[in-house]
């Protein structure tokens, strides 16, 4: 820990030392991005580099969208280079023909995005300008195809081995309990009190992955209870008036909240890797834990039900309702149509109870209804159950929610039996069918 409150310090200092933020010249961000990517020497780069940035620190939302499609257009690949290239490649395949065709073969732009990284401090306000990007695009294929690079570099440069996992407690710095305030994303925490209630109790955990280039920057974070038993209802989680639990007295660990906090990092994965780190590190620290559990959300259950001209039932009926969303409702790669579902379910997690009047907020029901559901993370086959989810898009769920979802149908086929039987018999006209 003191080596890594070191190299934390140090990127601090380093950042704090070397301002571009004042840099910005009346030059074209276009021009910049240019010279950027043609200069030779390491100072002349990173003299344009900040330049750049502070530019596009100052620019109107026109100004970086006409950058945008700057780079989408005058900074992406030759399609007659790369052929050029693999032609020649295919002719002796060497060290400098496989180089040409790996240059001609990225374009340009990305590139321009690494010599941007370079300025200390970079690396957030690339986030940022993803962020924008993503914002600004819309449905444009080339602006698309330009977050292709943003996307493939930043899951370089922020893989799992570059993150670093951080407890959140009531003693961690203002500045990041403000932001844990701000991005939680699942339940609102509406208060300094509602925070200090699920950092302080011993029977209360959160963690974060930070990155060392952005280390005041939770990237992604989870909230976990210790209980006993699995929860059916987040006001249980919740409440201030729950009975305290000791730590070791607890056999399950309940994920009932995690959020992603950096939209410029949309599509990055790091749940997977934050949950099973958390899971195991709770588990080496209190061996009583057993059971390892989500108490989700269903975030798409009342829209898709309207889609289907049905409103949220209440009690077994929504369950039935939910299990058959969860298990049918898809998405035409084949995947749930719910995305938390589509997250817990890739990662191998395994669909375990279903519940009505879960959740009562104003958001539970115009989401869901109020129902929520467990995903069980049983680290004895959450391998396997990724691979089958993988491969043949194969869910895991217990038999209660195949029992409910069977319950579904059944009672869809009555439906439509019933239907047919009370349709008038069509008229036919002889002479017609002849």
């Amino acid at each position: 820990m003191t080596l890594l409150a070191d190299l934390l310090t140090t990127v601090f200092d380093r950042r704090d030392r070397f301002s571009w933020r004042s840099k910005a010249g009346d030059r074209p961000l276009p021009d910049l991005a240019a010279d950027l990517v043609a200069a030779e020497g390491e100072v002349t780069g990173l003299t344009i580099a900040q330049q750049l940035l502070a530019g596009y620190r100052l620019a109107d939302d026109d100004t970086k969208l006409a950058f945008f499609r700057h780079l989408a257009e005058a900074m992406t690949i030759s399609p007659a280079a790369i052929r050029a290239a693999l032609a020649a490649y295919e002719e002796g395949q060497s060290k400098a023909s496989y180089r040409a065709y790996m240059e001609a073969s990225e374009p340009p732009r990305q590139e321009l995005i690494r010599r941007l990284n370079r300025v200390p401090g970079a690396t957030r306000a690339l986030v940022g300008m993803r962020t924008d990007l993503l914002r600004l695009g819309g449905d444009d294929d080339a602006l698309q195809a330009l977050d292709l690079d943003f996307r493939h570099l930043f899951a370089s440069w922020f893989n799992r081995g570059f993150l670093v996992l951080r407890p959140i407690s009531w003693e961690s710095p203002a500045h990041i309990l403000e932001k844990i305030i701000a991005y939680e994303a699942v339940h609102a925490i509406n208060s300094w009190d509602d925070l200090r209630d699920r950092l302080e109790p011993a029977d209360r955990r959160c963690f974060a992955f930070f990155h060392p280039a952005m280390p005041d920057e939770p990237l992604i974070f989870v909230e976990v209870a210790l209980t006993q038993g699995v929860p059916g209802a987040i006001h249980d989680v919740l409440t201030d008036k729950r009975p305290r639990l000791f730590p070791e007295d607890a056999d399950t660990a309940v994920f009932y909240s995690i959020s992603n906090c950096q939209q410029g990092l949309a599509g990055i994965s790091f749940g997977n890797s934050l949950i099973k780190q958390v899971a195991a590190d709770l588990a080496h620290e209190w061996p009583g834990l057993k059971t390892f559990v989500t108490l989700s959300p269903i975030p798409g259950l009342v829209r898709w039900l309207g889609s289907t001209g049905t409103s949220p039932a209440r009690g077994e009926a929504l369950r039935v309702q939910a299990a058959h969303y969860l298990l049918q409702a898809k998405r035409p790669d084949g995947q749930p149509l719910d995305p938390v579902a589509r997250f817990h379910l890739g990662n191998g997690a395994r669909i375990l109870h279903l519940h009505a009047d879960a959740d009562l907020s104003q958001k539970g029901m115009a989401q869901s209804g109020g129902a929520m559901v467990n995903y069980l993370y049983d680290f004895d086959s959450v391998t396997q159950n990724h691979e089958r989810y993988a491969a043949k898009r194969e869910i895991a769920a217990s038999s209660e929610i195949r029992g409910l979802a069977a319950a579904a149908e059944k009672a869809e086929k009555a439906s439509d039996k019933s239907a047919k039987s009370a349709t008038p018999a069509k008229a036919t006209d002889d002479k017609t069918n002849a």
